[in-house]
C-alpha cells in the first residue's frame, strides 16, 4: 500500500471533524440568535393584541396601546430622560478622565483606583440600592436635608452605576491607540492638556460616545436602585411600569418595551453612522 493512499483515510477524517465542527458552530449561533430573536418578535405580537387582557389567539390586532403609551407613562419616561441625560454628564465627567489616567500613567494606588472604579459592577442591584438608601436617610438625619427620594439623590447613584461602564469604554479606546501621536505633539511643545485635547480625546471619540449609550441606557432601564430612591414626585418608567403591572395585564407594556427597543436601535443605527461603535472593541 502506498503512502498515498494511507494518508486517505486520515485526510478524510480530518475534514468529517472540520465539519462538524462547522455544524456544531453553527447550530450554536442558531440558538443564541433564536434565543435573542424570539422574545423580541413575541413582544411585538403581544403589542398588538386587541385584548383588554392578554389572550390567544385574540380577536383582532389594533395599533392603539401604542398610543396610550403617552398618557399612562409619558410623565414618568420624560422623569426617565432626565435622569438618563444627568447621568451620562456627570458619568462622562469622572470616567473620561479617570480612563485617561489610568491607560496613561502607572503610579502608586493605579490598581486599587481601578478597583475601586469598577466595584458597583461587581455588587448586586438590591443590595447596592439598599446601602444608597440607607446611606441617604443617614444624611438626611445628620444634615437636616432631603436628598432621599429627590432627584438629586437618584442621579448620585446612577452615576456611581453608569461610571464604571464609561472607564471601561475609555480604557478600551485608549488600548487599542498608538500613543506614537501624542508623544509627537508633546515633543513639539504642546502641554499635556492640549495634547488631550488635541490628540486623546479625538482618538477617544468613538469610546467616548459608545460610553454615554452605555451610560444612558443602563440608567434609564435601571430598576433596582429607582425602587428604593424615587418618591411619588419621582418615578422613573420602569418603576411606572412594574406599578401599572400590579393592577393590568394587557398589551400596554409590550408596546412601551417595544417602543424603547425601537428608539435604542434607531438610535444606535444613527450613532454608527457617524462614529464607527465596533472600533471600540477592535
Amino acid at each position: 500500500m502506498t503512502t498515498t493512499s494511507k494518508a486517505m483515510p486520515s485526510i478524510r477524517r480530518a475534514d468529517l471533524l472540520r465539519a462538524a465542527e462547522r455544524a456544531i458552530i453553527l447550530a450554536l449561533i442558531a440558538c443564541g440568535a433564536a434565543l435573542i430573536i424570539v422574545p423580541l418578535l413575541l413582544t411585538l405580537y403581544l403589542s398588538v393584541f386587541d385584548e383588554k387582557l392578554i389572550l390567544f389567539p385574540p380577536r383582532g390586532y389594533t395599533l392603539a396601546w401604542y398610543a396610550a403609551i403617552v398618557a399612562n407613562f409619558g410623565k414618568a419616561a420624560m422623569t426617565s430622560l432626565r435622569l438618563g441625560a444627568l447621568s451620562v454628564v456627570g458619568s462622562l465627567a469622572i470616567g473620561i478622565p479617570a480612563g485617561i489616567g489610568l491607560a496613561r500613567h502607572r503610579f502608586r494606588g493605579r490598581g486599587a483606583i481601578a478597583t475601586l472604579l469598577l466595584a458597583p459592577l461587581t455588587v448586586p442591584g438590591i443590595a447596592l440600592g439598599l446601602a444608597i438608601f440607607v446611606a441617604l436617610v443617614a444624611i438626611d438625619e445628620q444634615l437636616g436635608s432631603a436628598v432621599t427620594g429627590s432627584m438629586i439623590g437618584l442621579v448620585l447613584a446612577h452615576i456611581m452605576i453608569t461610571t464604571p461602564w464609561v472607564v471601561r469604554l475609555c480604557l478600551a479606546s485608549l488600548t487599542n491607540h498608538d500613543r506614537a501621536a501624542e508623544e509627537a505633539a508633546a515633543s513639539l511643545g504642546a502641554g499635556p492638556l492640549t495634547v488631550i485635547w488635541r490628540v486623546t480625546l479625538p482618538a477617544m471619540r468613538a469610546g467616548i460616545v459608545a460610553a454615554a449609550l452605555f451610560a444612558f441606557v443602563i440608567s434609564f432601564e435601571n430598576l433596582e436602585l429607582a425602587l428604593f430612591l424615587t418618591s411619588p414626585g419621582v418615578t422613573t418608567l420602569p418603576v411606572a411600569v412594574l406599578q401599572y403591572l400590579e393592577y393590568h395585564i394587557d398589551p400596554l407594556v409590550s408596546a412601551v418595551a417595544v417602543a424603547q427597543i425601537a428608539a435604542v436601535a434607531v438610535l444606535l443605527l444613527v450613532l454608527d453612522r457617524f462614529v464607527r461603535l465596533g472600533q471600540v472593541v477592535r
